[in-house]
């Protein structure tokens, strides 16, 4: 019951911040929720078996469930237009899922290469795509754990690189002014071009040479 009481509490936490100017530690709060939401999304897409229940978390409700079915539908627009870059990422980037270690590296090396160039609403989403791409990828190799060091991972990228940037916006929130159609068969809104603009940077993310390990 105290487990419960206390993700409730937490989940009127999290829901709170868009009434008020949210604070670091409730952006990256809600970064991780997104991220996890994203995630189990991608996992279900997948047909992976999910066998770890403890592992799931709830939907995000209000405005955070807004934000979230926003980032999603982007995130399928983006693994549409570039669907080789987002999947089999460990096999990509040639690193092995028993390390946390290495996992850890890879992730936060690709997450920042994406940002070399500045911060988009582009760039946020392929972020959250390569993470649930290696996410899947951990699941179906026997690593479900390492969902979680994906996850926390996340977090403290979006805690050292993208707070500043997202409370000059607002929050989480302003990615809804990105989609100018709720028609999901169109594909005419920013996302395209900004992946057009910056898809061959990205992919080519992947054939960089990490440390072997």
């Amino acid at each position: 019951m105290e487990v419960l009481r206390r993700s409730s509490v937490f989940a009127a936490e999290v829901m709170e911040v868009f009434d008020r100017s949210p604070t670091d530690k409730e952006l990256v709060s809600q970064a991780k929720a997104l991220c996890r939401d994203y995630i189990n999304s991608r996992l279900v897409q997948a047909g992976v078996s999910w066998s770890k229940p403890e592992y799931n978390t709830p939907v995000p409700g209000g405005k955070l469930a807004e934000v979230s079915t926003i980032l999603l539908r982007l995130g399928d627009e983006l693994e549409y237009i570039r669907p080789n870059v987002y999947r089999n990422i460990a096999r990509q980037l040639n690193i092995s899922l028993h390390s946390e270690t290495v996992v850890s590296d890879a992730f936060l090396a690709v997450a920042a290469q994406i940002f070399t160039a500045g911060i988009t609403w582009g760039k946020v989403v392929s972020l959250y795509a390569v993470a649930a791409g290696l996410a899947v990828d951990c699941v179906r190799h026997g690593q479900p754990a390492m969902v979680h060091t994906i996850v926390d991972c996340l977090g403290e990228f979006v805690r050292k690189t993208l707070v500043t940037w997202l409370k000059r916006r607002g929050g989480w929130a302003d990615i809804t002014k990105c989609v100018v159609n709720t028609d999901p068969s169109l594909r005419s809104h920013w996302l395209v071009a900004a992946v057009c603009s910056f898809g061959h940077f990205l992919k080519a993310i992947f054939f960089v040479l990490l440390p072997e390990r």
